[in-house]
C-alpha cells in the first residue's frame, strides 16, 4: 500500500539521526556530571591514570609518523632485522616529536619576551610623549573643563592605587596563606611534569606494542560478543579511528600551512612580531569554525601595540587568509571528513567546548561525527526491520547525500540485508 504522504518521509532520517545524537550526548554527560558519586569516582580514576592518558594521546598523535618510518625501514632492512627497524622507528618518532615541541618553544618564548618588553617600552614612551604634549598645550591648561577631567582621572588612579595597597597589605601579612597557595601551585607544576614524563614512557610502550594490543583487543571482543556483533563493533571502532586520525592530522597539516603562509605574509608586509603572530594563528586554526576568530584577537592586539595602522591591515589579511583556508586549502586536505553539516559542526563545538574547553573544541567534531554515524546506522537498521528501506532511496533522490548510497530497488523491495557505507576501503 502506497504511503499517502511520501514527501514527509525523507525528513525522518535526518530528524531521527540528529535527535538521537543530541539525546545520547545529553544523557551521557548528564549521567557523568549529575551523579556526584560517579563523577567523583571518575575524577579520582582520571587523576590516577593521567600519565596513561598523556601517553595514549602522545602515542596516537605520533602513530602515523611511526608507521611511515617503520614501513620505510622495513623496505631497507632484511626480514630478520625488522625488530631492530621497529625500535629505530620508535626512537626516530620520539626524536621527531621532541624536536617539534622544542622548535615551537624556541620560536614562541623569545617572541613572547620580546613582545612584553616592547609593550613596556612602547607604553612608557607613549605616556612620556603624552605628558610632554600636555605641558606644551596652553589651551589645555587654560581650559578648566579639560583640566577638571585630567585631575579627576589622576585622582581616580591615585585612589585605585591606594585601595590596591590597602587590599594587598593584609594579604601580605597572611604569609601562611600565600605560602600555601604557592606550595599548591608548585606541586601542581611538579605533578604535571611528572605525569608528562611518565606519559612519554607509556607512549614508548604503546608504540612498541600497538599491533599486539590491537590483536588482544580483537580476541577479547570476539570472546564476549557473537561474531556478527563483534564485527560491527570492530567496524565502528575502525571508523572512529579513521575519523579522529584523519580529522586531527588533517587539521594539524592545514594549520601548519596556514601558519607558514601567515609568517611569509607578515615578513612581506612587515607586520611586527611575525613569528609569534604566525604561531598563534596556526595553533588556534586547529579549532574548527571559531579558531580563526580566536587567534585573530590576540594577534591583532600584539600588532596594535606597535602600529595601529598595520593592525587594521592585518585584520584584512586574516580575513583573506581564512577565506583561502576555508574554500581552497581546507577542503583539499580534509575534504568532507566528518560528513556533518555546518549546523552540527557548530553544535558539537559549542557542546564539547563547554564541557572540556580547548580540548573539547578540537575533538568535539570527530566525536560527534562518530555518535552521528552510530545513530544513522541504527536508523537504517530500524528502516530495514520495518520494511521501509524505500525511504532511503527517496531521501537520496531529494537531498543527494553522497555518503549513504541508496539501496537498489530490488534490495529495498525484498528487504535484503544491505551494507551501509561507513567510509571503509
Amino acid at each position: 500500500m502506497m504511503d499517502k504522504k511520501p514527501h514527509i518521509k525523507p525528513y525522518i532520517y535526518g530528524m531521527l539521526a540528529g535527535f538521537g545524537a543530541i539525546s545520547l550526548s545529553i544523557l551521557f554527560f548528564f549521567f557523568i556530571y549529575r551523579f556526584d558519586g560517579f563523577g567523583d569516582a571518575v575524577s579520582t580514576m582520571t587523576g590516577i591514570l593521567m600519565p596513561f592518558i598523556y601517553g595514549a594521546v602522545i602515542a596516537y598523535l605520533l602513530k602515523p609518523v611511526c608507521n611511515t618510518i617503520e614501513n620505510f625501514l622495513h623496505r631497507i632492512f632484511p626480514q630478520k632485522m625488522h625488530g631492530l627497524a621497529n625500535m629505530l622507528a620508535i626512537a626516530a618518532t620520539l626524536l621527531f616529536g621532541i624536536l617539534v615541541v622544542y622548535a615551537l618553544v624556541m620560536m614562541v618564548v623569545p617572541q613572547v619576551i620580546s613582545s612584553v618588553t616592547s609593550l613596556y617600552y612602547t607604553a612608557q614612551t607613549s605616556i612620556a610623549r603624552f605628558m610632554r604634549w600636555v605641558n606644551t598645550q596652553d589651551v589645555f591648561l587654560d581650559n578648566a573643563t579639560l583640566m577638571g577631567y585630567f585631575n579627576d582621572a589622576y585622582d581616580a588612579i591615585t585612589s585605585n592605587l591606594a585601595s590596591l595597597r590597602t587590599t594587598l597589605l593584609p594579604s601580605l601579612q597572611n604569609l601562611q596563606g600565600i605560602l600555601s597557595s604557592v606550595g599548591v601551585g608548585v606541586i601542581n607544576v611538579v605533578m604535571w611534569f611528572k605525569n608528562l614524563l611518565i606519559g612519554l614512557i607509556v607512549a614508548v610502550y604503546l608504540l612498541a606494542s600497538r599491533k599486539k594490543l590491537v590483536k588482544q583487543a580483537k580476541m577479547i571482543l570476539y570472546s564476549i560478543f557473537k561474531p556478527r556483533w563483534a564485527q560491527l563493533i570492530q567496524e565502528e571502532v575502525l571508523y572512529a579511528d579513521r575519523m579522529f586520525g584523519g580529522f586531527i592530522n588533517g587539521k594539524i597539516l592545514d594549520s601548519a600551512i596556514i601558519g607558514v603562509l601567515c609568517y611569509f605574509a607578515c615578513i612581506v608586509f612587515k607586520f611586527p612580531s611575525a613569528l609569534l603572530v604566525s604561531v598563534i594563528i596556526g595553533v588556534t586554526n586547529v579549532i574548527p569554525f571559531f579558531g580563526p576568530f580566536i587567534g585573530a584577537v590576540p594577534a591583532t592586539l600584539l600588532i596594535l601595540i606597535q602600529s595601529p595602522i598595520k593592525a587594521l591591515w592585518f585584520v584584512l589579511f586574516v580575513l583573506v587568509l581564512q577565506q583561502l583556508d576555508g574554500n581552497v586549502i581546507g577542503p583539499k586536505i580534509l575534504g568532507n571528513t566528518t560528513g556533518l553539516s555546518s549546523f552540527w559542526v557548530l553544535f558539537s563545538i559549542l557542546l564539547f567546548g563547554g564541557l572540556w574547553g580547548f580540548v573539547g573544541m578540537i575533538v568535539g567534531v570527530p566525536l560527534f561525527a562518530v555518535i552521528y554515524d552510530i545513530i544513522k546506522k541504527l536508523v537504517f537498521h530500524g528502516l530495514r526491520r520495518n520494511g521501509q528501506l524505500g525511504q532511503v532511496e527517496t531521501y537520496h533522490e531529494e537531498f543527494g547525500d553522497p555518503d549513504d548510497p541508496a539501496p537498489a530497488p530490488a534490495e529495498a523491495e525484498s528487504g535484503t540485508e544491505i551494507v551501509i557505507d561507513s567510509g571503509e576501503e
